[in-house]
């Protein structure tokens, strides 16, 4: 775990696994969530011998807030990651709300991203405006935040100020309840494993802090995002569960349309979280494939 300080002063929570050199994976968080990467995914990255590069984004844990960000802010802290790190190109994995940042990535640094998988990731709001039914599928809890968010930032607080400490001292076990509204069976199910402390342990170091980071990324998910979608010239991937009730299958659906030359994966039976764990080793060669394109 490293403090890095970047041009503008402020502090990004960075942290890598593997060897210094080899091929490169960004991977991008979910919201909430912190740099601490899904034990799956590690597993994977390292049998195909990557190297895992992840920040918390700004406000979560101990990243300093950039109040008002957009989603394409992540590419000027991407880029700085990179070349603290002696980083030419790699490729990105964004999970759930890491996969608007991961898109903007593909978008914005074309000279130093190479391909991109966005799992179970957001689409746009705005952008997607008379083209998708953006809450339709969404768990309720997640349709109170976001409609939330809609009405601005105090509103926004108002909704998840008073959940804050249950996140801040989740355990494994207190997930299922907490999260009720959000959990299909399929991803219940790899709650019980190892899976439910990495999620709990990740809620409490985004929330460490306080909530900046979670109110700033539900606030730049419904306003513009601030890079067009069809500028996007490396190739991504996109991975999407058809029971998925945090990020609904209609998203992933409208996300494999938008993206020019997008691979779809859209897949039956999974959910939110199950994808993690069951599909990230294929995730993992299709991205590196495309990678080397």
């Amino acid at each position: 775990m490293t403090d890095l300080v970047l041009a503008d002063g402020r502090t990004l929570d960075l942290r890598t696994w593997g060897a210094p050199g080899a091929p490169a994976l960004v991977y991008l968080h979910g919201t909430p969530g912190s740099a601490l990467v899904p034990p799956a995914t590690l597993a994977a990255a390292a049998d195909r011998g990557l190297r895992v590069v992840s920040w918390s984004r700004p406000g979560y844990g101990t990243s300093t807030r950039l109040p008002h960000r957009t989603v394409a802010d992540v590419a000027g802290d991407a880029r700085e990651v990179l070349d603290s790190l002696g980083i030419a190109t790699a490729v990105a994995l964004g999970y759930s709300g890491g996969g608007p940042h991961a898109l903007a990535c593909a978008a914005l640094l074309p000279d130093r991203v190479s391909a991109v998988a966005s799992l179970a990731g957001v689409a746009p709001r705005v952008e997607s405006d008379g083209s998708l039914d953006w809450f339709a599928g969404q768990g309720e809890d997640n349709v109170v935040e976001h409609g939330a968010a809609i009405e601005g930032e105090a509103a926004l607080r108002a909704r998840l100020d008073p959940v804050l400490p249950e996140y801040r001292d989740i355990t494994a076990e207190q997930i299922v309840p907490v999260m009720d509204s959000l959990l299909p069976d399929v991803d219940r199910h790899y709650l019980g494993g190892g899976l439910g402390g990495w999620l709990a342990t990740s809620f409490r170091e985004a929330t460490s802090h306080g909530n900046d980071g979670w109110v700033d990324d539900d606030l730049a998910f419904v306003r513009p995002w601030g890079f067009d979608l069809a500028s996007i010239s490396v190739p991504v991937s996109v991975w999407q569960g058809s029971a998925d009730l945090m990020v609904p299958f209609a998203h992933g659906q409208w996300l494999a349309g938008a993206v020019p030359g997008a691979r779809p994966h859209l897949l039956d039976g999974e959910g939110h979280l199950s994808v993690v764990v069951g599909r990230v080793g294929p995730l993992l060669d299709d991205l590196t494939s495309l990678g080397r394109r």
